[in-house]
């Protein structure tokens, strides 16, 4: 084996490693590819950045950013508004239509936008009909992947697909040339799911912050005061510290931090405990102790002036709302303590509840200073906010406010209509055939520019960055692939292994490994890597590429069990409603059910 095709073996595992671990963002573990080919010779420097100007990844911003116009002008919230008016309906029925309705939009609209809107919708029915959020989140978020594989501007993933498969001179997908097949996956995946929703758990978003955060097990920070009675005690004869309500996680001291401090330890005054316990314990044990929940540190003139509006704001009513930090917020990478620095619209950061992952454990969660805990997607925020204030809290991007009610803003509906007539003139344009996706797309940006229905600002704080730079940086890595070889070794080696089998069994299992580790990574990933093998065992078999491309594109989309392979899962997961084995049993025969569906469809194409 060639030194070049080892090189790309070992990035290609430490990319896998790190995308699982999640030890860094997607997007620096992309610009890590990017230098370590550079630096290897793996690929010219040129090479090296031609993801940033690939057709595909531009597309795919071209479309997030037309997203962003029909978010912020109303537009899918209008598609969605009249689901509310579905309530009424049983859940064996409800389930089928939701899922209809959000793949049908999730065909032509960023599926990520449509499900993050679809929570806020789902939260707001369970609020105020008691409809169990846990019957329709995850229902909705299979049926936008499953309704974005049905065009080729329904994914990031498939305009990938797309646009290496042309590169390697494989005639180009049509916008609908593949429709048939997603839509016959559609309606198996609103079959499966229509029964097994049964055995989804059935937590309602209205039971309470208390029960649906689980602030049992948020972690909080306390002080104590000057004129607490904690003072010069010790942990042991301190009443509160020594029930099963109240668990002790750390004691820090200056800059001293101590990890499950012993109870013979005495406390002083300016000492912060770290303490796991629900929110009325904590509030009590505040009120009683002399103790103060304290996550920002201010300056004396900063609680000054703090003191002096509370005074004159007595009657205010304290409201606690739960945020939801999406992808491409600017709060991501930043601590509680510096969230300070940001304007938010009065609210208070109480506690943060850490999204769930492999590395996500109690002990990984509390290894640092509460107020060190860098806040990443999914992730979910509790904040106190006055009733004045919290009409505006909303203003903030890139988040969604999943628990309080929800406050009135009204849209401009000449823009909205203007938006929605653009994306259909989009969308005709390109099914068309007489503007390819990328132009047509870019005239729609053009065209809201111009009409005033997007602003500048808006593009640069809510597009998603990652996805672009994930994009950018996966490309080169199949580039790499390539030029060392690697991908011709893979192939050559997949087809020693299926000589002799029948082309049903080699679709089939392409299929199945493309799934499999697209399962573990970024789907967009799975189809960098996995479409140069896919054309490469075609031409071995001397068969037709188009199949093969077919198997690793709607493979590639259709990672169902597990929740980290496809954004919108990731989103839904974190909301702390669903465990990782509902998307592994019930994804699981989804997955299972799709891939021998799939096989045989496509095999029709050989």
């Amino acid at each position: 084996m060639d030194i070049a095709i080892i090189e790309v073996f070992i990035i290609l595992g430490l990319t896998i490693f790190l995308f699982v671990t999640e030890l860094f963002p997607v997007d620096k573990i992309a610009i890590f590819i990017v230098v370590s080919l550079i630096l290897l010779g793996l690929v010219s420097p040129e090479e090296g950045i031609s993801g940033f100007s690939n057709s595909a990844t531009i597309t795919v911003l071209a479309l997030m950013i037309i997203a962003v116009a029909l978010e912020d002008n109303g537009v899918i919230a209008w598609f969605a508004k009249g689901l509310q008016r579905l309530s009424i309906l049983p859940l064996l029925l409800l389930v089928p239509v939701f899922m209809f309705i959000t793949a049908g939009i999730s065909a032509f609209i960023s599926t990520t936008a449509v499900v993050i809107i679809f929570i806020k919708i789902i939260f707001q029915l369970a609020e105020r009909y008691g409809i169990a959020a846990g019957k329709l989140l995850l229902p909705v978020s299979f049926a936008g992947i499953l309704g974005g594989s049905c065009t080729l501007m329904g994914t990031s993933t498939n305009l990938i697909v797309n646009s290496i498969a042309q590169n390697r001179g494989v005639e180009k997908l049509g916008f609908f040339e593949f429709a048939l097949f997603g839509c016959v996956f559609l309606a198996i995946g609103i079959v499966v799911i229509t029964i097994t929703a049964r055995f989804l758990p059935s937590k309602n978003a209205s039971e309470s912050l208390e029960s649906d955060y689980k602030l049992d097990e948020l972690i909080t920070t306390l002080t104590i005061n000057d004129d607490s009675p904690l003072i010069s005690k010790p942990i042991k004869s301190i009443s509160f510290l020594n029930t099963p309500n109240v668990t002790l996680l750390k004691l820090i001291r200056g800059s001293d931090v101590t990890n499950a401090p012993g109870k013979y330890i005495t406390l002083s005054q300016g000492d912060r405990l770290v303490v796991m316990a629900d929110l009325e314990t904590v509030e009590q044990i505040s009120a009683e102790e002399g103790l103060t929940k304290k996550m920002i540190k201010k300056s004396k003139e900063e609680e000054e002036e703090e003191e002096e509006e509370e005074e004159e704001n007595l009657e205010s009513e304290i409201h606690l709302v739960e945020a939801l930090i999406l992808p491409g917020s600017t709060f991501i990478g930043n601590t509680l303590n510096s969230l300070k620095r940001f304007k938010l619209e009065g609210a208070l950061p109480v506690a943060i509840k850490k999204r769930k992952n492999i590395r996500n454990t109690r002990e990984r969660l509390i290894r640092k200073d509460l107020d060190q805990i860098r806040i990443k997607p999914g992730d979910r925020i509790l904040l106190e906010i006055t009733q004045a204030e919290l009409n505006t809290l909303e203003n903030l991007e890139g988040i969604v406010i999943l628990k309080t009610h929800e406050p009135f803003e009204s849209k401009n509906k000449t823009r909205k209509y203007i938006t929605l007539a653009i994306l259909l003139a989009v969308i005709g344009l390109a099914a068309s055939g007489l503007l390819s996706i990328l132009a047509s797309s870019l005239t729609g940006i053009a065209l809201l520019l111009v009409t005033n229905s997007l602003e500048m600002n808006k593009i640069y704080h809510k597009v998603d960055w990652q996805i672009f730079f994930l994009l950018a940086g996966m490309i080169p890595l199949g580039v790499a692939m390539t030029n060392s070889g690697a991908d011709l070794w893979l192939s050559e080696h997949l087809l020693m292994l299926f000589e002799g089998k029948d082309n049903l069994f080699v679709l089939g299992a392409l299929f199945l490994i493309t799934m499999i580790l697209s399962g573990s990574i970024s789907n967009n990933a799975t189809a960098v890597i996995m479409t140069p093998i896919a054309i490469t065992v075609a031409s071995g078999l001397d068969l037709s590429a188009k199949p093969f491309i077919l198997a690793v594109m709607f493979a590639a989309n259709f990672s169902f069990f597990t929740p980290v392979g496809y954004q919108t899962n990731t989103l839904i997961y974190s909301l702390g409603i669903y465990k990782f084995k509902h998307f592994f049993i019930i994804g699981g025969i989804l997955s299972i059910i799709l891939c021998v569906a799939g096989t045989l469809l496509l095999a029709t194409l050989l």
